[in-house]
């Protein structure tokens, strides 16, 4: 099977900047240390810094889950965490390290800055990810969180001053339509675009490339919002088909019946070790007569780990 290299793809300069953090902290650490969830959100690497000592402690709430730390050190993962979140962890007397990726430290000032000059902050992000969490924090009251149209039509905002941000990992096609919604009830507000660089980039680049093949797949966790994002514009926008797969097992080759080209691409949080084994397993496709695909006996399809 041909295979389109989608370029740019996988590690982030926030994720790559948060491992650094995590491995010299545990290098350089006595005692235990823990990641307050996923410190970045792809299993694999989860994984492997739990064997390399550092526990998971992964609820739902962050401040709730600092409860179950007795001791120790905690690293405040990328997708960063409320002032709330910090104060608890003081108040512990636990070690905090802050690994919180640049964009998302920058949006954080941004709400604080807002916030002290009177306004009220929509915020376009989804609900349930650790990001819009850490956010609301900075402001609690302020930050009007919304995910789809019927939260704008619900927002109650008395407040001339408005203004609009979003999550560091969505993408510009999930945030403008929410945007023009609230521009259109709220004339007045503010718009600041978020969306970092590096997640705006690889979007681009997915949809680009999808108009040049049959199937796109992207390399990404569940969990993962920017991995979810790279699928979604590519069928939202190309409508071309896009599957999201967490490593290569998940590979079904009924999705490349009748194909011939495809795209690979990956999250911001996914190791390249991962991306490679699937673009080489793809690559070792043979076409049989009736459309279908035989990979080479060679080949293994077992799972990859993370280089680290």
């Amino acid at each position: 099977m041909e295979v389109k290299r989608i370029t740019p793809r996988g590690y982030c300069h926030g994720v790559v900047e948060a491992f650094r953090i995590a491995e010299r902290v545990r290098k350089e650490t006595d005692g235990p240390v823990h990641m307050l969830g996923q410190l970045v959100h792809n299993t694999h690497v989860t994984e492997d810094l739990q064997q390399k000592g550092i526990k998971l402690v992964d609820p739902p709430n962050r401040l709730a889950g600092l409860e179950q730390i007795e001791s120790g050190t905690v690293i405040f993962t990328a997708h960063g965490v409320s002032p709330q979140v910090k104060q608890r962890a003081r108040e512990l007397g636990l070690n905090a390290v802050d690994a919180t990726c640049s964009d998302v430290v920058r949006t954080h000032d941004l709400v604080i800055q807002l916030a002290n000059q009177g306004y009220d902050v929509v915020y376009v992000g989804r609900r349930g990810h650790p990001e819009p969490e850490g956010v609301e924090g900075e402001a609690p009251g302020k930050v009007h969180l919304i995910q789809d149209l019927a939260d704008v039509g619900a927002l109650q905002i008395s407040n001339e001053r408005i203004a609009v941000t979003c999550q560091t990992t969505l993408s510009v096609w999930d945030t403008e339509a929410l945007i023009d919604a609230v521009k259109e009830r709220y004339p007045q507000a503010e718009v600041h675009n978020e969306i970092c660089l590096a997640t705006q980039e690889r979007q681009e680049a997915a949809v680009a490339a999808a108009k040049e093949v049959d199937v796109v797949i992207v390399v990404g966790s569940p969990r993962s919002s920017n991995s979810n994002r790279l699928a979604e514009v590519v069928k939202k926008l190309v409508g071309k088909p896009a599957y999201l797969i967490d490593d290569l097992p998940d590979l079904d080759l009924s999705w490349f019946r009748g194909q011939r080209v495809v795209g690979v691409t990956s999250g911001a949080s996914t190791p390249s070790q991962l991306t490679r084994q699937v673009i080489t397993y793809l690559e070792s496709l043979a076409p049989n007569p009736d459309g279908s695909w035989t990979p080479a006996p060679e080949v293994s399809r077992v799972g990859a780990s993370p280089a680290g």
